[in-house]
């Protein structure tokens, strides 16, 4: 059924933007209108069966409705182009919405936390009656269609503030699931455990809050690039053959669609700058075509063909393989004092190398190097992996 709606108010030809405010709108639209039923239903059977667990499952539900019209404001103003205030965009807004809905969830479970064990304390039968389980029964199914559909379209999109939307609504088909089962359980077996499964249902949906919210701080933050598309600029800027390496890549991410990149290309000292200058910026509009990513590309110039700098650059891999053989180093340049041999260039490791750890690298290679060639001193900077 999803498909069927996707495909009536979602055309193929709007740009990725427009379809991805319009997934977001959807979605949102969908929610409030099966929560708001969902809502209706479950006060009713609530009040008929005097159970707090249901009833607070129908505020739930309510509560879900807030989420649907935070994920509906997020789709329409990450949408907006950029601004004089924000001219990176306003992509990032569906990660704050995904946010926002993280803290709703967690609400929502600390007051089904606090009712819950008022409940254990003050245990009361629940009225059973076979209609009523039925219709609680159906809503479960409803909240799993939900979870599917926002699943669905989360994943297509990529979308964050939809994820969250379907973990919202895969907690609300287990806490329906677990009023059930207390529900038959009460009446058949005489347990009074409404509060008990109350409580496990309350810490379910706040660690599923927390999770939420763990992720997408972290993508606010600051994470690494996907792994595809540092492989995708990678193959992209190698293909030009006067580029022989490349280093510093740094991806900027301001929410989906809003991609920013800059990256050193290591090009010959001896090449053309001006027509050198000429294939960078045709590579820029390139990855930008095939990627959507914008692109800064530095030049630097490096020595080739140098067999002295060659012998010299051998050398100091070695030695820092002796530590560690996945350092890898960049900007190698020799330069000529009196009575010394200066090896200039940057040592890149670990974001999380603590600091004194990144000193013991650069002073045990020093010794190492004095050692090999007292001639040779080293200058050594030492830089973040930032992929």
């Amino acid at each position: 059924m999803i498909k069927l709606l996707i495909k009536l108010f979602i055309k193929d030809s709007e740009s990725e933007s427009v379809k991805r405010e319009k997934y977001g709108v959807l979605g949102g639209t969908l929610g409030i209108i099966c929560n708001l039923l969902l809502f209706c239903l479950k006060l009713t059977i609530g009040a008929f069966m005097k159970s707090i667990a249901v009833i607070s499952d129908a505020f739930n539900n309510l509560s879900d409705c807030g989420s649907s019209v935070i994920s509906i404001i997020g789709a329409k103003m990450s949408n907006r182009r950029p601004d004089k205030e924000h001219p990176f965009g306003h992509g990032r807004i569906e990660y704050i919405s995904s946010m926002l809905v993280s803290f709703i969830i967690i609400l929502v479970g600390v007051e089904l936390l606090k009712t819950s064990f008022d409940k254990i304390i003050n245990p009361q039968a629940v009225d059973f009656n076979i209609i009523a389980v039925i219709f609680l029964a159906f809503s479960v199914l409803i909240k799993l269609w939900m979870f599917s559909y926002n699943r669905f379209m989360g994943k297509k999109i990529n979308s964050e503030m939809l994820k969250a939307a379907a973990a919202d609504s895969l907690n609300d088909a287990i806490s329906t699931s677990a009023v059930v089962i207390s529900t038959v359980a009460g009446y058949f077996l005489n347990w009074k455990i409404d509060g008990i499964i109350g409580l496990a249902v309350s810490i379910l949906i706040i660690i599923s809050g927390i999770k939420i919210a763990k992720e997408t701080i972290s993508i606010l933050l600051g994470q690494p690039p996907e792994k595809e598309t540092v492989e995708s600029l990678h193959t992209l800027i190698k293909q030009n053959p006067n580029i022989v390496g490349i280093h510093d890549l740094i991806v900027h991410n301001y929410g989906p669609g809003r991609i920013f990149a800059s990256v050193h290309a290591e090009v010959p000292d001896n090449c053309d700058v001006i027509k050198m200058h000429e294939e960078i910026d045709k590579l820029e509009s390139n990855i930008l075509a095939e990627t959507g990513i914008e692109a800064v590309i530095h030049m630097d110039p490096i020595s080739v063909n140098c067999e002295r700098c060659e012998s010299f650059k051998k050398m100091v891999l070695e030695l820092l393989s002796l530590q560690n053989e996945s350092f890898s180093i960049h900007d190698f340049r020799i330069t000529d004092g009196e009575n010394r041999i200066n090896l200039i260039f940057d040592l890149v490791v670990s974001c999380d190398m603590p600091q004194k750890k990144r000193e013991e690298i650069v002073e045990t290679f020093e010794k190492d190097l004095y050692k090999k060639d007292p001639r040779c001193r080293a200058v050594i900077k030492v830089e973040n992996n930032f992929i």
